[in-house]
Formats: C-alpha cells, sequence, structure tokens
C-alpha cells in the first residue's frame, strides 16, 4: 500500500472519524522502514512508494494482532461502566431486569466483532446489519413513546 492508501484505509476504518495527515504516516512509514518492518516494493508506478511488511514486520504484525484480541476480549469487564448511564436514573432498584442482559449484549457485540474479522462472511455481515436497524427501530420508538408520555 502507499501512504495515501493507507491514510484512506485509516479514515474508512474509522467511519471517517480520523484521517491521519501525510505529517503523521509518512515519518511513520520511514521509521517502519528503517527498524525493518517494512520495505519499499520495487516498481514504483508514478513515483508512488508502495510499502509491505517484512518478514519481522509480519512478526511484529502476529504479534500486536494478539495483543489486540486478548485486549478486545478483556474490554467485557468495562462492559457495566459504559452502560452506568442507565444505572443512575430515578429508580435504579428496578432495573436489575437489564443490567445482565445489557452485559450480555456488549460482550455479545464484542465477541461478534473478533469472530467476524476471524471468518468473515457477507451473508452474516448481512444478518446483523439487519437484526441491527431492527433492534435500533424498536429502541427509536420506545424512545418515541417515553419522550410522548413525558410531554403528554
Amino acid at each position: 500500500m502507499s501512504g495515501s492508501e493507507i491514510m484512506e484505509e485509516i479514515e474508512k476504518q474509522t467511519d471517517g472519524r480520523w484521517r491521519p495527515g501525510p505529517g503523521s504516516i509518512y515519518p511513520l512509514l520511514a521509521w517502519l522502514q528503517d527498524e525493518r518492518y517494512t520495505k519499499i516494493v520495487p516498481g514504483e508506478e508514478g513515483g508512488i512508494k508502495r510499502y509491505m511488511l517484512t518478514e519481522k514486520g509480519e512478526k511484529i504484525f502476529e504479534e500486536q494482532s494478539k495483543f489486540k484480541e486478548e485486549l478486545q476480549r478483556k474490554i467485557e469487564f468495562f462492559a457495566p461502566p459504559l452502560l452506568s448511564g442507565f444505572w443512575f436514573i430515578s429508580h435504579p432498584e428496578k432495573l436489575d431486569k437489564i443490567r445482565e442482559p445489557a452485559r450480555r449484549f456488549v460482550k455479545s457485540l464484542l465477541d461478534f466483532r473478533i469472530a467476524l474479522e476471524e471468518n468473515f462472511s457477507d451473508q452474516v455481515l448481512e444478518e446483523v446489519a439487519e437484526l441491527f436497524d431492527g433492534t435500533t427501530e424498536k429502541i427509536e420508538e420506545l424512545t418515541k413513546k417515553l419522550k410522548k408520555q413525558n410531554n403528554g
């Protein structure tokens, strides 16, 4: 990949929330090359340098991928604090019904992301998109209903 392709891919992977600039990417690519994690692919086209991982780079990439997987698995610990906004509303004692389902929901999303990354399937992705759409619609309907009752 070229530096500009890497910037575009990062932007795509972050859903447009972050696009690193050349001042971030090219010094990093130079450092990776100096450390022998990457090398320039022979046969530049139109002055565009393309980079690829070396054997050393592939090894560190695998190590970092394993670290990422471990970290994602440990994030489950943070699911209750992530949803803590639910626990501080007017009747916290009545929210026990949703604590465990909420924890399971966050855990299932994290597990799904890992499983999809390891074994991508367009069919499964489509099924989950439909599930998310349906669930979001139901939550939006409940929100409208609550707002209507409150204003009502």
